[in-house]
């Protein structure tokens, strides 16, 4: 069968040869740690070394020639190694924040289309930090998608912001 993978634990992966590869490497990146894998694996590295409280801003060893886009779909990992796991906690929770208050604004919203375009603004932000931290942590296979408000980019954050001042103006006008 083209483009089929037995993993090691007996599962069968379907796909073309990119996809599969991506899959084998998300279920085993340490089959090929100098390839394929290198990414996660340094990910983890770096969300290792920063245990409890980091290692402090712009101390990050990882994003200096070992994590690839450390400023772009892996700057959570930076995050996590230079503030560790409390401000690790501190993003989420903030994300988890933005996403509550968000669905508030639709609910009160006055009409159904600044209801729909809130929910779908709050949404699609909320669906990107959640990818993007999953992504880093090695829970779904690498995608290259940035962090809302925090990865490089100056298109992306455009766009984040411009979303969220349209959030802010539905805002304005609730009921």
């Amino acid at each position: 069968m083209r483009g089929a993978i037995i993993a090691k634990n007996g599962s069968l992966t379907l796909g073309t040869d990119f996809r599969s590869s991506r899959i084998q490497t998300w279920l085993d990146p340490f089959s090929d740690p100098t390839g394929d894998g290198w990414q996660i694996i340094q990910s983890w590295y770096a969300i290792g070394s920063g245990g409890l409280f980091g290692v402090g801003l712009g101390n990050s060893k990882q994003k200096y020639l070992y994590l690839p886009e450390p400023h772009n779909d892996f700057i959570f990992s930076v995050l996590a190694e230079e503030l560790g796991f409390v401000g690790c906690v501190a993003v989420i929770l903030l994300f988890t924040i933005f996403v509550w208050r968000g669905v508030v604004i639709s609910m009160r919203a006055k009409d159904n289309f600044g209801c729909l375009i809130a929910i779908g603004i709050v949404t699609m932000l909320g669906l990107q930090a959640m990818v993007n931290i999953a992504v880093v942590t090695g829970t779904i296979p690498v995608t290259g998608m940035p962090l809302p408000f925090f990865s490089y980019g100056g298109t992306s954050l455009i766009a984040n912001l411009m979303a969220v001042g349209i959030l802010l103006n539905i805002s304005r006008t609730t009921k």
